[in-house]
């Protein structure tokens, strides 16, 4: 079993300033008339040294239910929320504790530094300055007096953030406001600021990070969803933006914003789908007609034009090369051995074959003729936007690890010489069938695959690149 010390030192780590089961001033409170809530009350104290924290909490729960005015039972239920890393419950008891016991420091100190992770900054100097006010112990005389500092601090942080950012300077607001959020974790006014100044700033991969923070932190944020949805629409990404803004519906299935742009994302989606399901059944003409409409749906958007048209070329192209290598198929029945049809069929098929790859160059966005550093900055932007930490679905983040995967692929080709010109001539480095008869490349593909330097920092995935 856990000793007691044990689980109060796990919740000193994070909340340094609660003092829980070792603060002995509080040993004996008769917890109301009924013996029961005594009961419930060391059964509680019990499980929670115990970790058994649901169980513990269920107690509490029960404690506070007998009596509601036992302000030790909220106490040690706001204790057990903290642990469970439930703040938001945490709250309310905790304010519950201060009106029975306004006197009572460790509780106002507790609230005071939520409310500051919050972003809340008038009531958490309040908490602050009472508790300097009353009879605390030093230790929490310090940590008061230190949360007092931090809170003036940032309050004019976020004064020059507003500042900066109205003068329209978002890299200075970004660089304010990267402060501030370190303090105030939860303040989603800072994270939806922050975002906005990412997207002046063209950094769409860290906007994306802190909207889909701000949709968590605060209930029906539809206008958070909206964002996402608007953002991954104008990169491109018609699935991601379609799966935003149904969130955003399911919300609030009247949101004027969001119903108009589902419409408009909806039908591309449609549109894009069923090109990519004519072009499996090889009806390329009727591929080019859905792409074509794409083109009317969204004229405005630049990554779907450019998908359109580039989808359009390869379909013609491939196209082409289909009927060439039937009609090589055709002529060789009717004349066997000619060496000359043979050699044709054979160089048609190895150029159809050719344009049903990847291109490498159309992944990272580049033009054939871009340099080295070109590439380079084009992987960097891309590889930060789809780094599936940024993504918590498992569906969105399956896809981005594909995307993840492709985009490494494609900078690892096209900043290898010899496997450019590889790729320049027909051949897939990246593809095992190329690699028959020919030394297999120390790229060795797969998900973990990846070693070198890691631009993103430790976490749950190992992606290594060498950006030289």
């Amino acid at each position: 079993m856990v000793s007691i010390d044990h689980v109060a030192h796990k919740i000193l780590t994070y909340f340094p300033y609660v003092l829980v089961l070792i603060d002995m001033r509080f040993q004996g409170v008769k917890c109301g008339k009924d013996g029961s809530v005594d009961n419930h009350m060391e059964m509680g104290k019990k499980l929670l040294a115990a970790g058994q924290l649901a169980d513990a909490l269920s107690h509490f729960h029960a404690a506070v239910d007998r009596d509601p005015q036992n302000y030790m039972a909220y106490y040690r239920r706001a204790t057990v929320f903290l642990a469970m890393g439930k703040s938001k419950s945490a709250l309310p008891d905790l304010s519950r504790v201060i009106e029975l016991k306004p006197d009572f420091t460790s509780a106002r100190l507790q609230r005071g530094n939520l409310l500051l992770k919050q972003g809340k900054l008038d009531e958490a100097e309040s908490d602050f300055k009472k508790v300097l006010k009353s009879n605390p112990s030093d230790k929490e005389e310090k940590e008061a007096q230190s949360q007092l500092t931090k809170s003036d601090e940032i309050q004019r942080l976020v004064a020059q953030s507003h500042r900066s950012f109205d003068d329209k300077d978002y890299v200075t607001a970004a660089a304010q406001l990267d402060t501030v959020i370190e303090t105030c974790v939860w303040d989603v006014t800072s994270r939806e600021m922050r975002a906005e100044c990412f997207i002046q700033m063209g950094e769409m991969g860290k906007a994306i990070s802190d909207l889909k923070a701000a949709s968590k932190l605060k209930n029906d944020n539809t206008q958070a969803f909206y964002k996402l949805s608007t953002i991954y629409y104008n990169l491109g990404d018609h699935e991601m933006s379609l799966n935003e803004v149904r969130e955003c519906l399911k919300l609030d299935p009247d949101h004027k914003q969001c119903y108009s742009h589902y419409k408009q994302v909806k039908k591309l989606n449609k549109q894009i789908q069923a090109a990519e399901e004519f072009i499996q059944e090889q009806r390329y003409e009727d591929a080019v007609s859905k792409y074509e409409a794409v083109m009317t749906t969204e004229p405005n958007v630049q990554h779907f034009l450019l998908l359109a048209k580039e989808r359009i070329c390869h379909l013609r192209y491939s196209s082409h090369h289909i009927f060439t290598v039937k009609d090589y198929e055709t002529a060789a029945k009717h004349s066997e051995g000619d060496r000359h049809i043979k050699e044709g069929l054979e160089r048609a098929q190895r150029l159809l074959k050719q344009s049903q790859k990847r291109d490498y160059y159309k992944i990272l966005g580049v033009k054939r003729t871009a340099q080295k550093k070109e590439i380079i900055r084009a992987y960097r932007k891309l590889a930060q936007q789809w780094h599936p930490d940024n993504f918590q679905d498992p569906e969105e983040k399956k896809k981005a690890e594909k995307k993840f995967i492709d985009i490494a692929q494609a900078k690892e080709v096209l900043t290898d010489p010899e496997m450019r010109t590889k790729f320049d001539h027909g051949e897939d480095p990246m593809d095992p069938e190329s690699q028959q008869g020919h030394h297999h490349h120390h790229f060795h593909g797969g998900f973990h695959g990846f070693q070198g330097f890691n631009p993103f920092g430790s976490g749950p995935f190992n992606f290594k690149f060498n950006f030289n």
